[in-house]
């Protein structure tokens, strides 16, 4: 049988093992970001420019090292979520509302759509650059004007010379309400001195079924989008200061064809988290997203699919927006009288 003294000295031992293992183990955080999947939602329709990159641009987030190591976030996957509606407005009304400022709730970001919207609608909708945190933007997407692929028009000056000769006749879809397309046929409408009827389409993909059914004679879309259905449209002009020569180099811009509009219609496209988000959280996701959009096959399916990427982190992102809504409320003032 045991004694008492072998027995004090065995649980003595044990103890003073036991302490001195655990001094010497790695401590391992219970709340390590990120330990789950991370959603991304996405205010426009599955099919459409943002929905088509946001998953290419994310491809590779659950991505691992040769050591099993996460490469970008801790080898979690993000998930995307489509919720559109109005020209982005029911997504982003119900990100700005509903999501928790964890990480784990992000959205996509559309720039001019969201910043335009707010000052356009201050009543209407719930999201401005003030209660939303930019991550990265991965992307910018000029507009371009197209027509169907029998249409009679063959150039800008064709479209204009029509609208000037039926006033109010020529109709314009876009993907919605005060989102790019929309800014550049206002824009259209006072550099060529016409007036046009600008139909709010639900989305980009609408907005171009509509031009290629008929259902509109014309519109303003997203090159990525123009690009990916060539066979069925014909595009007449780019809305930017130069051509985009790597996917559209004998497209003119506008601005070649006598029509002054610039690049305040250029979507720009990134991540974004609801404020209140940890800064340490914020922190990580501006450094890891950013290296995510920078991958080598992420750079490959963009090109392959018609897709401008245009790489900025977050400090970037933050003075783009601040510019951007300064500019565009000064832009819309103008162009509402």
């Amino acid at each position: 049988m045991m004694t008492t003294n072998l027995k004090k000295k065995l649980s003595t031992l044990f103890i003073s093992g036991f302490v001195a293992a655990s001094l010497s183990a790695p401590v391992v955080a219970e709340d390590e970001f990120p330990d789950r999947p991370i959603s991304v939602v996405v205010a426009y329709g599955p099919g459409g420019a943002t929905d088509f990159q946001a998953r290419i641009v994310t491809m590779m987030s659950g991505a691992v090292d040769s050591e099993g190591k996460g490469k970008y976030l801790g080898g979690q996957p993000i998930v995307v979520i489509n919720r559109p509606g109005a020209g982005g407005q029911v997504g982003w009304n119900n990100f700005a509302t509903k999501a928790k400022p964890t990480g784990y709730e992000l959205a996509s970001y559309n720039v001019p759509h969201f910043i335009a919207q707010s000052i356009a609608f201050p009543k209407k909708v719930k999201y401005n650059i003030d209660n939303l945190e930019p991550v990265a933007n991965w992307g910018a997407d000029p507009a371009v004007f197209i027509v169907g692929k029998d249409s009679e028009f063959n150039s800008m000056a064709d479209v204009v010379k029509f609208a000037k000769e039926n006033p109010g006749k020529l109709t314009v879809s876009g993907a919605g309400l005060y989102v790019g397309h929309h800014i550049a046929a206002l824009q259209f409408d006072k550099a060529a001195e016409i007036e046009t009827k600008y139909v709010p389409a639900g989305g980009g993909v609408k907005a171009l079924q509509f031009v290629m059914g008929g259902q509109t004679m014309g519109g303003f879309n997203n090159l990525s989008d123009a690009f990916r259905n060539q066979d069925r449209i014909k595009i007449l002009g780019v809305a930017d200061l130069e051509r985009t020569k790597e996917f559209l180099p004998d497209t003119p811009t506008l601005m070649e064809q006598g029509i002054d509009v610039d690049d305040s219609s250029v979507n720009f496209r990134g991540i974004m988290a609801p404020k209140g988000t940890p800064q340490e959280t914020i922190d990580y996701l501006a450094e890891r997203v950013h290296m995510m959009f920078g991958d080598k096959r992420v750079a490959g399916k963009m090109k392959a699919g018609g897709s401008p990427l245009r790489i900025m982190d977050r400090a970037a992102v933050q003075e783009m927006w601040k510019k951007r809504q300064a500019y565009l409320t000064e832009l819309l003032a103008d162009l509402k009288k």
